[in-house]
C-alpha cells in the first residue's frame, strides 16, 4: 500500500537509489565533520554521528527494491515519467 502510494506520487526506484547514494556519503560528510568541527568530542561521538546517517542508506535501498518490484509488475520499469502521464491520460 505505501510503495503503492509511493508510486502514485512519482517516486521511482531510481529516486530511492540515489537517496540511498547520497546517504553514504553524507554518512562520510557527518563523520568527517562532527570530528573535524567539534572538537574535544571525541572520536566516539563522531562515530554515533555516522553510524546515525549510515542507517539510512538500508531503508532507501529497500525501498528501492521494492518500487523496483512494483515497477515491474506494473510493466513501466523503463518508462519515463512524461510516458507514464500520456498512458494516464490516454
Amino acid at each position: 500500500m505505501i510503495i503503492k502510494k509511493m508510486h502514485e506520487m512519482g517516486v521511482r526506484s531510481e529516486h530511492a537509489y540515489m537517496a540511498a547514494m547520497a546517504s553514504i556519503g553524507l554518512t562520510v560528510a557527518a563523520w568527517a565533520g562532527s570530528l573535524k568541527l567539534e572538537p574535544g568530542t571525541g572520536l566516539a561521538r563522531a562515530d554515533r554521528w555516522g553510524l546515525f546517517v549510515g542507517e539510512w542508506a538500508p531503508t532507501f535501498f529497500g525501498l528501492g527494491l521494492a518500487l523496483s518490484h512494483y515497477e515491474q509488475t506494473e510493466g513501466n520499469l523503463g518508462a519515463t515519467v512524461h510516458e507514464l502521464r500520456e498512458q494516464k491520460a490516454g
